[in-house]
């Protein structure tokens, strides 16, 4: 893995970044990531705005959404995950983008790494919306690839961090066999990153199920 991966990351829960470090810190990081976009579809005939992963670009973002703005754009990185004993490295792609419509779209793409860090093959995909309510109540739906559908709700920690947790978990006859409820939790770093942690109940217990630091490259 790249020496910048760091297996347990911390999203900020507080307030303690000092204001003008992170101010200076996000402009320096702009600078190469602020004229990046997902690319549009091209079809003149749909009238409908293209998706933007960049908020200085396409439509504008709906004032509803103003709680989870820090989240869109593109973020990869690395993370550690741990499938009921099985341990293993992967990659990931982090897609959060906006139409203009009271919605986020949030599309995550991951791939085994093997013990020098190079891809191995891929490993799940994930879709799905973040909407938030006028009193803060964060609702995510995700599809999973592997035949999971879930509902998450929670709400935002600090300006900086969100966390939800599982409502409703439904596994198709092909999913796996075992994948209890969970939570999550999202928060922007010290550095700006994006660091994501997952843990999933097994015996009663909540356990670390997956994780990952991710770096904005567009937005």
């Amino acid at each position: 893995m790249s020496d910048n991966t760091e297996h347990n990351p911390s999203p900020d829960r507080s307030h303690g970044l000092d204001g003008n470090e992170a101010v200076n810190l996000a402009a320096e990081q702009s600078k190469q990531t602020a004229h990046r976009n997902i690319p549009g579809l091209g079809f003149a005939d749909l009238p409908l705005p293209d998706d933007t992963a960049n908020l200085r670009q396409g439509p504008s973002l709906h004032d509803g959404l103003l709680a989870l703005l820090p989240l869109v754009g593109v973020w990869s990185g690395s993370g550690q995950a741990n499938d009921n004993g099985t341990e293993y490295a992967f990659g990931q792609q982090l897609v959060i983008s906006h139409d203009g419509e009271n919605y986020l779209r949030f599309e995550s793409r991951t791939w085994r790494l093997d013990s020098e860090g190079k891809p191995a093959g891929p490993d799940q995909r994930e879709v799905g919306f973040w909407r938030i309510s006028l009193t803060d109540e964060i609702e995510l739906t995700l599809t999973n690839s592997r035949g999971l559908v879930e509902i998450m709700y929670g709400e935002p920690l600090n300006e900086r961090a969100w966390q939800v947790q599982s409502a409703s978990t439904i596994v198709t006859a092909t999913g796996p066999e075992t994948h209890g409820p969970g939570k999550r939790l999202y928060g922007l770093m010290p550095n700006n990153n994006l660091g994501w942690v997952d843990e999933r109940a097994v015996g009663g217990e909540l356990v670390p199920y997956m994780s990952a630091e991710l770096r904005r490259v567009a937005g």
